[in-house]
């Protein structure tokens, strides 16, 4: 199992290269080439969305990226610090308007990834989430000669 591994400032600048690495990555991991743009597009949107929970939270910590090539998959973890308030929370705590907004795009966030990519996982909690995105891969033919 390889795992390339991303730390980045949540600075909406750095999304793009997150993408094109999670690209060549996927591409050399033997993700079918039909799908790199699916790769693409989701791995943008996990990014944009760690950067907005940082930025938003006053969080000064990196971004994590991990791309993980096993025998017949290919994943990608996005991972944030911000604390995620589980929905009981959120209605106890009286959330003020904005908070619904960011709630809302949060789940919108979500639901385009979940549009992009049939295999995802969500964990959240207090000291941060986590977004697993899976594809299936064939390791690249070797040739000879």
């Amino acid at each position: 199992m390889a795992t390339v591994e991303l730390r980045f400032s949540a600075l909406p600048e750095h999304v793009r290269t997150a993408r094109l690495v999670a690209a060549a990555v996927a591409r050399r991991a033997g993700v079918d080439e039909a799908v790199l743009d699916e790769v693409r597009l989701a791995v943008g949107e996990a990014c944009s969305r760690a950067v907005g929970l940082h930025q938003v939270g006053g969080i000064d910590a990196p971004v994590r990226v991990a791309l993980i090539e096993e025998e017949k998959q290919f994943s990608i973890e996005v991972g944030d610090e911000a604390p995620h308030a589980v929905p009981a929370e959120r209605v106890a705590g009286g959330a003020a308007a904005d908070a619904d907004v960011e709630a809302e795009e949060d789940e919108m966030g979500l639901a385009v990834i979940s549009g992009l990519v049939d295999d995802v996982e969500v964990t959240t909690g207090k000291n941060g989430g986590l977004i697993r995105m899976t594809w299936p891969a064939a390791p690249p033919a070797v040739t000879v000669g």
